[in-house]
């Protein structure tokens, strides 16, 4: 009762009162604002991984004695391992793509029919035309982004010329072809949909000049985080010399930037709680000093000095209690509303927050874990505890005739 009285502050009290606003609001912004960059960076880290490895494979399986001219074999015995999803021989060149209006290098993929349905990241995905008879014409599937730059939709040609073509007595000349496209996906990641093209695999050998063999052979899994144990098992099941990379290897700088980069925004954002909790501190110092005589009072009534102290102790805290639920509920609100804000804000303001070409991902994400917010509440909590403290100890250490001294 006297808790909560205390922080119902009189009119010779209001700046005492304005400090513990500020407070609340501190832990509030800080808890709702680490909740919210920790969900999006969960989010980003979840959308990229499904985005890259929904594409490319969990492992490369390339040849070390020469072409790899029996691929069918050997990718057949390798998705017969426990745990493989899919082995997908294919051809990969550096090509440039242009039109009437534009031009671009790509990364053109060949590859069958089959193995390109059962990609999600494409299958599911397809914009415009469609994969049917991928494999009789001479069609492409190319990037919705590379679509729009350069100006074409499905059913117009597009000109692929290839540095590497018909070797005369000249010397090497590019290999100029033309292709209709068959379909348009877009897998929502922009350096994807800009730069690959995807093409029949017999077309790919002949134009790549790779006379019946491919570049490799894509290995998709059940769990992209059990390459250890599968590595050997790929590597038998191959029975050749090969040389295998795991997409951890593939993609391991980009990744361990973005962990580095979580883990530092935690702590620079841990500080706006921890500047918060010490505003705590500084206007309950305050309050005591203000409320020596009650103190005085108290004590010449018998109250003893552990319940002086639980007083101060319980004004502190349910500031920060009262702010730590608050910041709670309000991450939670924009966490699951974040893509509509930040519409909404871009609306507002005519400019794109979330440029796709910066960022890779179309969409702003957000994935809340439930063991990364629990300790942003606790960790809060616990300051919020800690705080009141010594302020609380030093209203119980007040002695009851100096405390009646205070006007």
């Amino acid at each position: 009762m006297l808790s909560l009285r205390y922080l119902r502050a009189r009119r010779k009290e209001g700046f005492i009162s304005v400090i513990a606003g500020f407070s609340f609001l501190g832990i509030m912004l800080g808890v709702a604002t680490l909740i919210i960059v920790m969900a999006v960076m969960n989010g980003f880290r979840t959308e990229l991984l499904s985005k890259i490895l929904g594409l490319n494979g969990h492992l490369l399986v390339q040849p070390l004695d020469g072409p790899l001219t029996d691929y069918d074999a050997v990718a057949k015995r390798i998705a017969g391992v426990p745990g493989i999803k899919l082995a997908v021989p294919l051809v990969e060149g550096q090509a440039l793509a242009s039109s009437a209006f534009n031009a671009g290098g790509v990364l053109v993929r060949g590859i069958s029919e089959a193995n390109l349905r059962a990609l999600p990241s494409i299958s599911s995905n397809i914009r415009e035309g469609t994969l049917e008879g991928f494999d009789q014409g001479s069609g492409i599937a190319i990037g919705k982004r590379l679509a729009e730059q350069l100006s074409l939709r499905a059913g117009d040609n597009l000109t692929l010329v290839a540095p590497r073509g018909a070797v005369t007595p000249m010397g090497t000349t590019p290999r100029i072809k033309v292709y209709k496209i068959a379909a348009v996906f877009e897998i929502g990641m922009s350096e994807y949909d800009s730069a690959f093209v995807f093409m029949p695999l017999a077309e790919s050998q002949a134009y790549f000049n790779k006379n019946g063999d491919v570049t490799a052979i894509e290995v998709y899994t059940d769990n992209p985080d059990d390459m250890d144990r599968l590595r050997p098992l790929v590597h038998a099941a191959a029975e050749r010399p090969v040389f295998i990379v795991d997409w951890r290897q593939r993609n391991s700088t980009f990744f361990n930037a973005l962990q580095v980069e979580r883990n530092v925004m935690f702590l620079i954002l841990t500080l706006i709680v921890v500047v918060a909790a010490f505003n705590i501190v500084s206007g309950l110092n305050m309050l005591v000093k203000d409320k020596g005589r009650d103190i005085g009072i108290l004590r010449t009534m018998g109250a003893s000095r552990g319940s002086i102290m639980r007083i101060f102790l319980v004004t502190g805290a349910a500031i920060g209690v009262v702010g730590t639920i608050a910041g709670f509920l309000l991450g939670l609100v924009v966490c699951l509303n974040v893509e509509e804000i930040r519409q909404f804000i871009s609306w507002i303001t005519a400019t794109e927050l979330f440029s796709p070409e910066l960022y890779y991902l179309s969409r702003l994400p957000a994935e809340m874990n439930a063991g990364e917010t629990a300790t942003v509440v606790l960790m809060s909590l616990v300051l919020s505890f800690l705080a009141p403290l010594y302020p609380s100890w030093r209203a119980a250490r007040l002695d009851p005739v100096e405390a009646l001294r205070y006007e």
